[in-house]
C-alpha cells in the first residue's frame, strides 16, 4: 500500500484512539458522584477508577505534589496537565507511525483484512504503553518527589491504564481498517511475497524460541528473583529491578510445589497458547506482507507477542472469572500486562525470523509496494 494511501487511515486511527482515551479519562469524574458507589458497588468503582484515572486530565485527589492550595499546588498541577498532554500527543504519534508501517506492508484487502485488524489492535496497546512510559517522568515530578526511587516509580506508572486500552484499541483498529479499505477501492491487489515452506517454518521456530527465552527461562521464579536483585544502588538510577522485570519478563511461573498438579498444568496451558499464537503468526506473516523487511517483521513480531499475551490472559479470565469473588471486572484488570516485554522480545523475534529467512535462502521475488 502506497504511503499516500496509507497516511489517511493511519492518521484517522490515531485520532480515533486518542479521542476515545480522552473520553474514557474524562468519564472518570462520573465515578466520583455520590450515586456511583450505590449503583456499581465500591469494588467496581475502585476498579474502574484504576482503569480510567491514568488517562484523566485531573489528578485523582484534585491536587498534586502534596500541596492543598497556593502556588505550590498550581505548579505541580501544571506538571500533571503537561504529562497528560504529552501522553495524548505521544499516543497519536506512536499509533499513527506504527499503523502507517503496518498498513503499508499489511494492507487490509481480501485475504489480509483480519490479519491487519489484529495487528492494528495489538499495536494500539503498544502505542499506549509507549505513550504512558514517555509521559511518566512528568507525572513523577508532579508527585513532588521525582528524585526518590525514580526507576521503581517509572516502572509502576508505565504499567498503568492498560485494561481500558484493550477495547479502545480494538475499536480504533476497526475504524482504521474501514478507512483503509475505502482508500484501497479501485486499486489493484497488492503483491505478496513468495516464501518457501521450509524457510518459513524455520524462521517461525527461531522467532518463537526467542520469545520462549523470556517466557520459560527468564520468567522462572529463581531467574526473576536474580534479575530483581542483580542490580542495586542508590540515587536517581538506583533499584532498576522492577523496570528490568517489566521489560524482560513476559510472565512468571514456578514449580507446582504443594498445589495440585492439574491446577498447575491448567495455568501452563496459557503459556503454551502464547507460544502457539506467536509461532502461527510468524509462520504466516511472510506470505501476507507485501515485502519482508526488518522493520515490518519487527513490528509484526511485537504485535504477534501482544496477541499471544491477550489470548493467554483471556484464557485465564475464562478459567478464573467464575471463581473470583469480586467478579469479572477484577479478573479483567490483568488484561494488557506484559506489553512492555512484548515490545522488546517481539522486535527481537521478528528480526531473528527475518535473518533466518534470508539465511535459509529466501529471496524477494515480488516488486516492492
Amino acid at each position: 500500500m502506497e504511503y499516500r494511501r496509507a497516511v489517511t487511515p493511519a492518521l484517522a486511527g490515531g485520532v480515533m484512539v486518542t479521542l476515545l482515551l480522552w473520553w474514557a479519562g474524562a468519564s472518570a469524574d462520573a465515578l466520583r458522584l455520590e450515586g456511583a458507589t450505590d449503583v456499581l458497588g465500591r469494588e467496581a468503582v475502585a476498579g474502574l477508577q484504576s482503569w480510567l484515572l491514568p488517562w484523566a486530565y485531573e489528578p485523582s485527589g484534585g491536587t498534586a505534589g502534596g500541596y492543598l492550595d497556593g502556588t505550590g499546588a498550581s505548579r505541580y498541577l501544571g506538571l500533571h496537565h503537561t504529562a497528560i498532554q504529552i501522553r495524548y500527543a505521544a499516543m497519536l504519534v506512536f499509533y499513527t507511525a506504527g499503523a502507517l508501517l503496518l498498513l503499508r506492508r499489511l494492507p487490509p484487502e481480501r485475504g489480509r483484512t483480519w490479519a491487519a485488524l489484529l495487528a492494528l489492535w495489538a499495536w494500539g496497546l503498544v502505542a499506549a504503553t509507549l505513550a504512558v512510559t514517555v509521559s511518566a517522568p512528568w507525572l513523577i515530578a508532579a508527585g513532588g518527589h521525582g528524585s526518590y526511587r525514580f526507576l521503581p516509580q517509572l516502572a509502576s506508572l508505565s504499567s498503568a491504564g492498560r485494561p481500558i486500552v484493550v477495547p479502545v484499541a480494538l475499536a480504533a483498529a476497526a475504524w482504521t481498517v474501514l478507512v483503509a479499505r475505502l482508500a484501497l477501492k479501485a486499486t489493484e491487489p497488492q503483491p505478496r511475497e513468495s516464501v518457501p515452506a521450509r524457510p518459513a517454518l524455520l524462521a517461525a521456530t527461531v522467532g518463537t524460541a526467542v520469545v520462549a527465552v523470556s517466557l520459560i527461562v527468564l520468567s522462572y521464579e529463581s531467574s526473576a528473583a536474580a534479575l530483581q536483585t542483580a542490580f542495586t544502588g542508590d540515587g536517581l538510577l538506583g533499584e532498576p529491578g522492577d523496570l528490568l522485570r517489566q521489560w524482560l519478563l513476559l510472565g512468571g511461573w514456578s514449580g507446582p510445589g504443594g498445589a495440585p498438579l492439574g491446577e498447575w498444568l491448567q495455568y501452563r496451558v496459557g503459556d503454551v497458547l502464547l507460544l502457539a499464537v506467536v509461532w502461527c503468526a510468524l509462520r504466516w506473516l511472510p506470505g501476507l506482507l507485501t515485502k519482508v523487511s526488518v522493520p515490518a517483521m519487527a513490528a509484526c513480531g511485537v504485535c504477534a507477542v501482544v496477541l499471544g499475551l491477550l489470548a493467554e490472559q483471556t484464557l485465564r479470565m475464562a478459567s478464573d472469572g467464575t471463581q473470583a469473588p469480586s467478579g469479572l471486572l477484577s479478573v479483567a484488570s490483568g488484561l494488557g500486562e506484559g506489553v512492555t516485554a512484548a515490545l522488546f522480545w517481539g522486535a527481537v523475534a521478528g528480526i531473528a525470523a527475518t535473518v533466518t529467512l534470508r539465511a535459509a535462502g529466501h529471496r524477494t521475488t515480488s516488486p516492492s509496494g
